[in-house]
């Protein structure tokens, strides 16, 4: 802040203006319903594309594969080698045969969308746009396009984003549980029977309480390691401007770029291409563990 008051270089200040969601400076402002303002962020619009991806994708890929016959070839063996993968190793050993047909594509749909806007997070489609408009469109600033510019993002590194996809596993427990065993059943089975009375009086509030820490511990997992990646790239590229800055000689910003920052910043990035499919992988494996748990109350 410092810095930035003096009209110098703020590290901090350009960190966190890449990776929050800055409400105040909306794309597109929106009128609040009911107290709740609706305007559209850049993390809201890169949720409206991760969507689009998915959709456009998996369409496209099972439509070419249903055109071409029932032997798949090219995306459409990655893509079945995927569903059986999640199907066969993640959703059947945990909900079971009965259940495989019914949770699958819940679990299908949290990984692809997961993965998706992990992995759309890596790729600088805003830097590229913005190098378009400097070169070729000339939007203002203030525009609509101009807004949507200054850096990019990754909608499961907002904790918004991540809290809802939790609820959904949240709420798919319970519809789980019911479907299994009936509410009333599904309510006793929160604890085990059999046991002196007086247990329950510590038994049932700790189990209660389980039942939010799970999608809270999804929410945390997710967004802070997708933000702590970029946080790792941001910084190290910041040195590039603090050196120049120091020195008062851009030379020496741009050999500490070529020399420190550049490889470590590739090094980072080579690590979150590893992050972006684990972390999928995690939110999934535990939704459907959760799920397995309240259907297999017994085991």
């Amino acid at each position: 802040m410092e810095a930035a008051a003096a009209g110098g270089f703020d590290a901090g200040e350009t960190i966190i203006h890449h990776i929050a969601n800055n409400a105040e400076h909306p794309i597109l402002h929106l009128p609040p319903v009911f107290g709740i303002d609706l305007s559209i962020s850049k993390h809201v619009l890169m949720l409206w594309l991760v969507a689009l991806v998915v959709f456009t994708l998996v369409t496209w890929i099972v439509r070419r594969r249903l055109a071409r016959g029932p032997v798949p070839s090219g995306a459409g063996n990655a893509l079945e080698a995927v569903v059986e993968y999640i199907r066969d190793s993640i959703v059947r050993p945990n909900v079971g045969e009965r259940w495989v047909g019914t949770w699958a594509p819940l679990i299908l749909t949290l990984f692809a969308f997961i993965f998706t806007a992990n992995i759309i997070g890596l790729i600088p489609v805003f830097e590229v746009f913005t190098l378009l408009n400097h070169w070729v469109l000339h939007a203002g600033a203030d525009s609509v396009f101009g807004r949507a510019l200054h850096g990019g993002t990754t909608a499961t590194a907002n904790f918004n984003v991540t809290v809802g996809l939790a609820l959904i596993t949240f709420f798919a427990i319970i519809i789980a549980g019911t479907k299994a065993h009936g509410f009333i059943n599904h309510c006793k089975n929160i604890v085990p029977r059999g046991m002196p009375w007086p247990i329950y009086l510590l038994l049932v509030p700790i189990e209660v309480l389980s039942m939010f820490v799970k999608p809270f511990t999804l929410t945390m997992r997710l967004a802070a390691n997708m933000t702590g990646g970029h946080i790792g790239i941001l910084a190290v590229l910041s040195l590039v401007f603090l050196f120049t800055e120091m020195m008062k000689n851009a030379m020496v910003g741009i050999g500490i770029g070529l020399a420190v920052s550049v490889p470590l910043a590739v090094a980072i990035t080579g690590l979150e291409l590893i992050v972006v499919l684990v972390q999928a992988y995690v939110f999934t494996l535990l939704s459907a563990v959760f799920i397995g748990m309240v259907i297999h109350v017994h085991h």
